[in-house]
């Protein structure tokens, strides 16, 4: 199984990612793709066990939200690490659309990104193939200080200043 982070400890992965022609197992935790679940949503939702759906970050975030029943985990593609759509998707998911499933960062991502990933509601991350995650959990601990809020409840610094 990949090792991946979760809630900043590296864990093997408990999710079987299948095709859109891989038979479905009759239990045990899977991802779909999107374009499966929309076409399969009814049946695999009254199927055991944890289902969680693989999204390109292209997918609108309303859309995605209104389809999320049942999920426990999505999982949006980063096709490269240039490309910063997947992070305002988690963002909106989270903020908007009031989303508390797990969100999990996959593809093109590096141990340089997954610090402001978290901060934008993430809390899973399947590094790029060759990097290690025992390394990139250095990344939290970076930063200890931010200026902006972020979609977990963390307060900017300007919040956190003593009164005078």
């Amino acid at each position: 199984m990949a090792l991946l982070i979760d809630d900043r400890a590296v864990v093997e992965d408990a999710y079987a990612h299948l095709d859109d022609d891989a038979p479905m197992p009759l239990t045990g935790a899977v991802t779909v793709t999107w374009d499966r679940w929309q076409h399969e949503r009814a049946a695999l939702a009254k199927r055991p066990g944890k289902i969680g759906v693989r999204v390109p970050n292209t997918v609108e975030p309303h859309e995605l939200a209104v389809a999320l029943d049942g999920v426990s985990l999505v999982v949006i593609d980063f096709p490269k690490f240039t490309d910063g759509r997947g992070y305002s998707l988690a963002r909106l998911l989270r903020e908007q659309h009031g989303y508390r499933g797990r969100l999990r960062a996959a593809g093109d991502v590096m141990r340089d990104q997954i610090f402001n990933m978290a901060r934008c509601g993430f809390d899973q991350f399947s590094l790029k193939a060759g990097k290690d995650p025992h390394d990139a959990l250095r990344a939290f601990d970076e930063f200890t200080v931010t200026c902006q809020p972020d979609a977990r409840g963390g307060a900017p610094i300007w919040k956190r200043r003593r009164p005078e």
